[in-house]
């Protein structure tokens, strides 16, 4: 399952509005003796026109002679994003972008279905989990809604109850809510929070664990591998708690902050750390295999899609990995050669990764041959817009936001 982050404006989505780098931290040794969130000290378009335009080498699926498909359509939407993957969704025949109004559109025609008055709060991913749609209420009213993505409708609510101010959703499974929140001091304000376990059910409180003095309840990335609850808050740590009980299972202690990308893989968790892509087993931290990059690159965020892990570097090599094993399936330097921007969102469709890059302005999606990471096709707007592209598959359908554009490639 892939990793979700939650929360307003975070210290990583500033930096990426903000046009600026970031570096991935290298991961210290040992699973025991830290504590669970050691507080730290510190904390594209391309250019000119405005048609949609891409590249590429010639090759089969999507566009004819290296060049990208032309979109089946293209609507402007109330897409309020930062950049993380989980604000983008393809569910029950509907795309739907985070926004206020909340919309989703038929995934054929692009026409709106539905819509959300109060929307998603900005910046809250948009989770599916069991057939329902959970979001932070753009309400602010302390209350944690599911809906049914075919209508709109609201058919679930859970709430923490008095004494915690703007739970939000951070993972799912089929059994419960994860959400953190602000635990309300008598004055009205907060310095500490919770993560918390609702019943998918009943919506009642199932367990509820205090983090340490000085943690963030925005920024967090989170997901659920069987009985474990894995997550990162920039913190300089990587936390996994059972998700029957919500006990610590172990941290994992990092020297720096890792931005806290990663993804998980039926007994792993696979990390990117500067210069090392490491996995560790999630029943004890345990360090199970370590891959290194090359000469003066660092790792990007990590994706397994359709069992095999996708990872680029800031050398913009693409490399395909067995999760289990961290053995190469392949490498490709088809990017850098035509002078395409790192990736860090990935979708499969049929037999093609569909990669999104963040702002730069010569990135946008791109293309590659699932079996070989031969480049495709390039796809970019030529707006300038300085939103990330995101992307979402139904497996018919590639679908494209950028900014407050969305469109519709066919797959």
């Amino acid at each position: 399952m892939a990793g979700t982050t939650v929360g307003g404006a975070s210290r990583r989505r500033v930096l990426r509005l903000a046009g600026g780098g970031l570096a991935l931290a290298v991961l210290g040794a040992g699973a025991a003796g830290c504590r669970e969130d050691a507080v730290d000290d510190a904390g594209s378009g391309g250019t000119g026109g405005d048609k949609p335009a891409g590249t590429g080498k010639p090759s089969a699926g999507g566009g004819e002679d290296g060049k990208a498909p032309k979109a089946l359509w293209t609507e402007s939407v109330s897409a309020e994003t930062y950049g993380d993957n989980d604000e983008l969704v393809a569910v029950a025949g509907l795309v739907i972008a985070s926004g206020s109004p909340l919309s989703a559109r038929d995934a054929a025609t692009g026409k709106e279905r539905w819509s959300l008055p109060d929307g998603a709060a900005p910046g809250a991913p948009l989770l599916v989990g069991d057939g329902t749609l959970y979001l932070a209420s753009g309400r602010y009213d302390g209350t944690v809604s599911g809906y049914d993505p075919a209508t709109g409708e609201e058919t679930w609510q859970g709430r923490l109850g008095k004494g915690y101010r703007q739970p939000r959703p951070v993972a799912v499974d089929g059994r419960q809510v994860y959400v953190v929140a602000e635990i309300l001091e008598e004055d009205n304000s907060s310095h500490t929070n919770v993560i918390a376990a609702l019943d998918a059910g009943s919506g009642k409180l199932v367990w509820s664990e205090q983090r340490d003095l000085g943690t963030e309840q925005n920024g967090i990335h989170a997901a659920v591998q069987g009985r474990h609850l894995v997550y990162t808050d920039f913190k300089k740590n990587l936390t996994v708690r059972n998700t029957a009980t919500g006990r610590q299972v172990w941290t994992q202690k990092t020297d720096k902050t890792n931005y806290g990308f990663f993804t998980v893989h039926e007994d792993l968790v696979i990390v990117p750390q500067g210069d090392r892509l490491q996995a560790f087993t999630l029943a004890d931290g345990a360090r199970k295999w370590s891959v290194k990059s090359t000469r003066l690159t660092v790792f990007k965020e990590p994706a397994v899609v359709d069992g095999v892990i996708h990872i680029a570097d800031s050398g913009r090599t693409v490399r395909a990995l067995e999760p289990a094993t961290g053995k190469e399936i392949w490498q490709s330097e088809a990017l850098s050669e035509a002078g395409f921007q790192v990736p860090r969102q990935y979708v499969k469709a049929g037999n093609v990764v569909y990669a999104a890059t963040d702002l730069d302005k010569d990135g946008g999606v791109a293309a590659l041959d699932a079996d070989s990471g031969e480049l495709r096709w390039t796809f970019n707007d030529g707006s300038g817009d300085h939103h990330a592209w995101l992307v979402a598959t139904d497996g018919e359908r590639v679908f494209a936001l950028h900014g407050k554009k969305l469109y519709a490639l066919p797959a």
